[in-house]
């Protein structure tokens, strides 16, 4: 029977062996088709992986999905690195999340120079013009999302108010934000574990869609065995690679130099992305815009929006940070643009993503050694909750943005706001896609300008 055939209620014999090379043709179409957020992609790898091909169980998916839901970075990233990893050991699971991320990376390139070299043609004004609202709209869906998932309680929704202060009154770092929850959560575990049980993960599941490849009590293969032995092999191997790179930037352009800033930079923002990507934008805007002066807020905004319209993981906008950075930099000589912003977006994305595959490749045996559900930490459940109070904010900062162009004293623009108020009944009423929001605006924007 073919792997990619729907299973059939009494089909009991699991799929054929799945060479590295077809594991790969499957990566790599991904790459280029997973658009819709996190949600969008790890349904995307369930349909296909779970239902279809069979490569691996409900329960084992779940299970995986579970520990990448427990760890900062992108969930879905790290999800098909595990995958790829319990399927063909250390290269499979390079190979899955490299491929995850690829696409992405030349497509922002490519994008991000046409915004830079273009953007101020009209065509390429207008098309912003209409995403802008789309942005804000797409931001405080994100809130209400996940706030709707995390917020069980009213100690909950206390956090989530302090951390909108701390962050838009008082200007707090989010990594402060982050540990302050984080403590919040694990003293209020001991004293009101009842408060802290909320949360965002997946629990295990009875479905089943025929005998799959890896199946519920299929034995992890030997690679996927714990031995501490392994553990520090490769942990000393992550952490000398981080250290290689980062010695070869600071040798190569000292270390205030822009690109060995942003590797260090994007490894701090690589550990703070509980919640996911929205979670982590504040903190990008807080040290991209406000502290290194890579690039402008609106020019942030405009990264999210290009973002949004790309396959691969959202916070893939780091790449267009990067970039912006190194054009205005021409950290090779003058009218070096193109080639500085590309290694401004590589090492954005290197080690923006680095830490995802040394969690799974280190962390992976640890998981595979129990297959009884894991749980979210009462400081993790804090930290969610602390989230939509920060992506609150992150929404607000857009909208002053878009609708008071001028500052507050300025004009209101009403078009943009009526766009932002239909995309977001398009996302929470009509359950309406990212990617379409972002087209429809789009087009709504270009049809604006031309009669204006």
């Amino acid at each position: 029977m073919d792997a990619t055939q729907e299973p059939t209620p009494d089909n009991n014999l699991p799929p054929a062996q799945v060479s590295l090379a077809e594991s790969f043709k499957y990566w790599l179409k991904l790459g280029f088709i997973s658009f819709g957020g996190p949600a969008g992609q790890i349904s995307m790898m369930h349909q296909e992986l779970v239902e279809k091909r069979r490569w691996i169980s409900e329960r084992r998916f779940l299970h995986a999905l579970n520990y990448c839901m427990l760890l900062p970075g992108p969930e879905a990233q790290q999800l098909a690195t595990y995958i790829g990893w319990l399927m063909h050991g250390t290269r499979g699971g390079i190979m899955a999340g490299v491929l995850f991320v690829l696409p992405s990376l030349f497509i922002l390139i490519a994008l991000t120079w046409i915004y830079l070299a273009f953007g101020s043609v009209p065509a390429v004004a207008a098309v912003l013009y209409g995403i802008k609202p789309a942005v804000i709209a797409i931001v405080l869906f994100a809130a209400w999302r996940i706030g709707s998932r995390a917020l069980k309680n009213n100690v909950l929704w206390l956090i989530a108010a302090a951390s909108f202060i701390a962050i838009f009154a008082l200007q707090l770092p989010f990594p402060l934000i982050v540990l302050a929850a984080a403590i919040i959560g694990y003293v209020g575990g001991q004293i009101a574990p009842e408060k802290f049980k909320a949360g965002g993960g997946h629990g295990a599941s009875d479905k089943s869609y025929g005998a799959a490849l890896i199946d519920d009590n299929t034995p992890s293969p030997n690679y996927a065995q714990y031995s501490q032995s392994r553990f520090i092999k490769f942990s000393a191997i992550g952490l000398s690679l981080w250290m290689l790179l980062m010695g070869a930037l600071a040798l190569q352009f000292g270390w205030q130099g822009m690109l060995t800033q942003m590797g260090w930079f994007f490894t701090k923002a690589a550990m703070l992305t509980f919640g996911g990507a929205y979670a982590v934008l504040p903190y990008v805007y807080q040290g991209g815009v406000e502290h290194y002066h890579w690039l402008t807020g609106p020019q942030m905004m405009d990264g999210l929006a290009l973002g949004e319209t790309t396959p691969g993981p959202l916070i893939m906008v780091v790449a267009f940070v990067g970039f912006v950075g190194g054009w205005a930099g021409e950290l090779f000589g003058q009218g070096s643009h193109f080639i500085s912003g590309a290694s401004g977006a590589i090492v954005a994305t290197v080690f923006t993503f680095l830490p995802s595959f040394l969690f799974i490749l280190i962390g992976g045996p640890l998981v595979e050694a129990t297959h009884g559900d894991l749980k979210f930490t009462a400081p993790l459940t804090a930290i969610t909750a602390a989230v939509v109070g920060v992506i609150v904010n992150l929404a607000l900062f857009f909208a002053y943005h878009v609708l008071w162009p001028q500052g507050i004293a300025g004009a209101f623009e009403w078009l943009p706001a009526l766009l932002g108020v239909a995309a977001f009944v398009a996302l929470f009423r009509f359950k309406a896609s990212i990617f379409q929001v972002i087209g429809v605006c789009a087009l709504l924007g270009m049809a604006i300008k031309l009669l204006a």
